[in-house]
């Protein structure tokens, strides 16, 4: 079923669906960015447009793209998933807060392989992006999987080609993992790849692990499931090795301190947890502080609580993390607090 809803969703435009012709006329709120977190943005503005009568259109393109056009005013939200620093965001005068929660996995195209059967450990995947490991039979590779048969088949890295959120939480993690891929790479929505092809958006990549034997890329997990990618198990930072679930990514989402952050800064790579998925991140919504029309931002603002209070259902079975309700108090606090329009508060 989850899979059928994904097929739907993603063969249409993120724009929410009418329910009569005389919401057509109503107000469109338009955002921009992350495609990590596109699929429940997707079904949360499909469902939102029907009871409330609002359209979001929303446009992946990468976060890097979100960044730049919220920062030139020309969206009314940005969407990334790589959070901007508190400098950052005072100097272009925003706000950022986390929306959801999710998983970047490992996806390999592999014949006769079983979705979860192959291991990795954060050492390996990181020589293999650097191009250093290029065949699936490598000794370290066989090694750590006994009883899985592997060729000689040359491994194909297949990499974001546009600024991404997705890419800056892969290379983040592989930054921590690994003090060769510091040196050489290091944490970036773009890096100069060492190895591979590129594709554009989670989409892009998905396609072309589909399509080239021997392939091995990164996606949000629910492209994984999309397209039916076999995701690989990977060793945690308490030495297990634990395949992407929602579980998993709560375990590691549970060790987030967004108390203590400032402008809401969190990064959740590489979390502790005998459970934790070592690849987990947050997607954060990116507004001007300052906004013209207050009739927009509130609407704007009031979809993102609907999405918050009503929509965990809808995010769950994609497998993505909601954000707990009390960290969903402390943000509308922090849009109280800080966004303006036209000299006046905002929410609520």
């Amino acid at each position: 079923m989850k899979r059928l809803l994904l097929n739907i969703f993603f063969a249409i435009a993120l724009t929410a669906s009418l329910a009569t012709p005389s919401f057509a006329a109503r107000i469109t709120i338009i955002g921009a960015g992350a495609s990590f977190p596109f699929p429940v943005y997707a079904q949360w503005a499909n469902k939102y447009g029907k009871v409330q009568g609002v359209r979001i259109n929303y446009q992946s393109i990468g976060s890097g793209g979100g960044i730049r056009q919220i920062k030139a005013k020309t969206v009314d939200f940005g969407a990334s998933d790589a959070p901007l620093k508190p400098a950052d965001l005072d100097e272009a005068g925003l706000i950022q807060f986390p929306m959801i929660v999710g998983g970047v996995v490992p996806v390999v195209n592999i014949r006769g392989l079983e979705p979860g059967a192959l291991r990795l450990t954060p050492e390996l995947l990181a020589e293999i992006f650097l191009g250093k490991i290029t065949i699936w039979n490598d000794p370290a590779i066989v090694g750590l999987n006994p009883g899985i048969k592997l060729t000689d088949q040359p491994i194909i890295v297949v990499h974001r080609s546009d600024g991404s959120g997705t890419t800056w939480i892969f290379t983040n993690y592989l930054d921590k993992v690994s003090s060769e891929w510091h040196k050489q790479v290091g944490t970036a929505k773009a890096v100069n790849w060492p190895t591979g092809v590129g594709g554009k958006g989670n989409e892009g990549v998905a396609a072309y692990v589909t399509q080239v034997p021997g392939a091995i890329g990164y996606v949000e997990y629910a492209y994984a499931l999309q397209n039916r990618l076999n995701h690989v198990q990977l060793k945690n930072k308490a030495g297990r090795f634990v395949s992407p679930s929602s579980t998993t990514f709560q375990t590691a989402a549970a060790k987030a301190d967004w108390k203590s952050s400032v402008g809401y800064y969190v990064v959740l790579t590489d979390q502790p947890g005998e459970n934790s998925w070592p690849i987990t991140g947050a997607s954060f919504i990116l507004l001007q502080r300052n906004m013209p029309d207050t009739e927009r931002a509130r609407k704007m603002l009031a979809f993102f609580d609907w999405s918050y209070r009503h929509g965990k259902d809808i995010a769950e079975r994609l497998d993505y993390i909601p954000i707990p309700d009390s960290l969903v108090d402390m943000i509308e606090k922090t849009w109280s607090e800080t966004l303006r329009s036209q000299g006046g508060v905002v929410w609520p």
